[in-house]
């Protein structure tokens, strides 16, 4: 298990990122979104799609392993009232055909369930 802050697309951490995402060969990853923020930490850059962040590590991960697939987005809903986050959380999981959760907020199990299942550890 390896964890990362950066982003593949930030101009401060993406030579980091792309080290960590080398380095690691990781067969599966867990995107990070924060939905209320629309550029990136202590930059103007925007923040791209989801889907564009799941399309790039995979580009880029494959490089050092081709079976690289997320699992999972893990969704920072603390600005959000609950209501709206699960209404959030339950829309970007049908858009992107994968679990999705706020860990600290509603736990992680969906995207471990998903795990276990997809890597047969059940």
């Amino acid at each position: 298990m390896i964890e990362g802050q950066g982003s593949l697309l930030h101009p401060s951490f993406a030579g980091v990122s792309l080290g960590l995402l080398h380095g690691s060969q990781p067969d599966a990853f867990v995107v990070c979104h924060e939905p209320t923020r629309s550029t990136m930490r202590g930059v103007s850059t925007p923040i791209p799609s989801i889907q564009e962040i799941i399309d790039l590590n995979i580009q880029f991960g494959r490089l050092t392993n081709p079976d690289i697939r997320c699992v999972g987005l893990a969704i920072n809903t603390m600005m959000l009232s609950e209501n709206h986050a699960k209404n959030l959380i339950e829309e970007l999981s049908e858009e992107h055909k994968l679990p999705a959760t706020d860990p600290v907020r509603f736990g992680t199990d969906p995207i471990i369930d998903h795990i276990c299942a997809e890597f047969k550890l059940v």
